[in-house]
């Protein structure tokens, strides 16, 4: 007879490893919402052993989770994030937040522009994120003089004063930050890489992510679908470079989801203007934030009108075209580049440092 703890109830990790997710590659079942659940908040109060958790961690990536189970880790992590909506509805970019160590972060860059062009975007990030503890959203902020280590309030008010928002992990998803280390100590990524990207501390309506397979974009749709916490309008995902949420120069496939009601489609990005390789977006492997911040500052102002400019301007008409203040991605290109022309995306940057 299973053993009811008075406070979690009757599945600890362990026995959800003997029992259901850890019994081999062929055997292993699915947990039920309530198991996953149980075993979400078992992890955000601390209570498995390292070792049990590493295994319980390890076991899910080698069976893969559902969306049922994703849906249940996020709503057990969205009891403890402290949300704060802006007055606007913004665009929800949750990139992955271990980061990118080849090619230039573009989002920022693009988010700014899309401000710029009248479509609010919210970014979030944490500081050297397990696994790869690479560069992300707030590395660039910092190296361009844009305040990061914010409230969430401060966060909600920074979008509406300038239409560009950064979110810091450690202030908004405390206990998921408070996993840093033992995420650490795996080694690999766990779906803790997964939900926190989705935890939308703005409570936006919609959501911009990326995937390397469409499947994956089904997946996270239908995560979105069976979430009783979130309650989204449209999801726009498309493949991105090391898995953020900057487009994949060439061939590439955009996913996007309705009100229920999911597609996607093929685009060649230098129809767009893209008409450049992947390894043409690289920067010095040694300073990607860095690197990532000049390119940004110098795209904003008008200084670089090369590949980099290119890039920036088509990532900020999916975000446009996300948010559906555009009725096609060409109309968000048209609207990202005359904000960049206007110089109204260099005023975005002035108004983000001077918060």
């Amino acid at each position: 007879m299973a053993v009811v703890d008075s406070e979690f109830g009757e599945w600890p990790l362990k026995r959800l490893m003997t029992e259901v997710v850890g019994t081999g590659t062929k055997s292993a079942e699915d947990m039920s919402r309530e198991q996953a659940m149980e075993a979400m908040r078992r992890i955000l109060a601390g209570e498995p052993d390292h070792t049990t958790l590493g295994a319980f961690w390890l076991a899910n990536r080698w069976k893969h989770n559902n969306a049922e189970e994703l849906a249940a880790f996020t709503d057990v992590m969205a009891e403890h994030v402290e949300y704060a909506e802006p007055e606007v509805d913004p665009v929800d970019c949750g990139a992955n937040y271990d980061g990118k160590g080849k090619t230039a972060v573009l989002g920022v860059g693009a988010g700014v522009v899309a401000a710029a062009a009248g479509t609010p975007v919210v970014v979030h990030s944490g500081d050297r994120v397990p696994t790869q503890k690479q560069d992300a959203y707030k590395h660039v902020l910092d190296e361009l003089g844009v305040r990061t280590e914010l409230e969430p309030d401060e966060s909600a008010d920074m979008v509406d004063d300038t239409g560009f928002g950064f979110y810091y992990q450690p202030n908004f998803n405390p206990t998921i930050h408070a996993l840093w280390e033992r995420r650490d100590n795996m080694g690999v990524r766990t779906f803790v890489n997964t939900i926190e990207t989705i935890a939308n501390p703005a409570k936006a309506s919609t959501h911009l992510g990326s995937f390397y397979h469409l499947a994956f974009a089904k997946k996270m749709v239908n995560t979105f679908e069976a979430s009783e916490h979130h309650d989204l309008h449209r999801v726009v995902m498309f493949q991105g470079m090391e898995g953020y949420d900057d487009i994949r120069p060439g061939y590439t496939k955009v996913a996007e989801w309705t009100d229920g009601e999911f597609d996607d489609f093929e685009i060649e990005t230098a129809e767009y203007g893209m008409d450049f390789e992947y390894d043409d977006l690289g920067v010095d492997e040694a300073d990607v934030a860095g690197d990532s911040a000049r390119i940004t500052e110098a795209v904003l102002t008008g200084e670089r009108e090369d590949r980099f400019a290119d890039a920036v301007a088509v990532n900020a008409a999916l975000r446009i075209y996300a948010r559906e203040d555009a009725d096609s991605i060409q109309e968000g290109l048209e609207m990202a580049r005359d904000a960049i022309d206007s110089g109204a995306a260099a005023d975005v940057l002035e108004d983000l440092r001077a918060f």
